[in-house]
């Protein structure tokens, strides 16, 4: 195993096609662009490399101009609705995204309630 450091988004500091699996846990849900996030990641993957996430969903997405710094790094303002996620996801050129683990993580009550879920993905490049 080696570490190393990069931005999600803008370029991972790894050769194309050289990962088996990539595993991200919360990771995604704090970045702004989660289509590029996703890019990347299908980059540096072998060709039938895998990908793991553990992320949040929501059933109410937080319009742009709405956004609250303190709740985008609490993962709460940043997240997508699961179908939207799973969008991003295809959109990259995974396949099958498969939702392993699904289970409420937290209600969200006041004028802008929604539930927050937590999820578990696979998927292969």
């Amino acid at each position: 195993m080696e570490f190393k450091k990069g931005d999600i988004e803008r370029g991972i500091p790894i050769e194309d096609n050289s990962v088996d699996v990539v595993i991200s846990n919360c990771v995604i849900n704090l970045t702004v662009d989660k289509v590029a996030a996703f890019r990347e990641i299908n980059r540096i993957l072998k060709s039938d490399g895998r990908i793991v996430i553990s992320d949040l969903v929501t059933d109410k997405e937080v319009p742009t101009h709405s956004i609250d710094s303190d709740k985008w790094c609490g993962c709460i303002d940043g997240a997508l609705t699961k179908e939207n996620y799973l969008a991003c996801i295809r959109k990259t050129g995974f396949q099958d995204p498969q939702i392993l683990e699904e289970k409420l993580y937290q209600e969200v009550d006041g004028v802008d309630s929604k539930k927050i879920t937590s999820l578990v993905i696979k998927a292969v490049k």
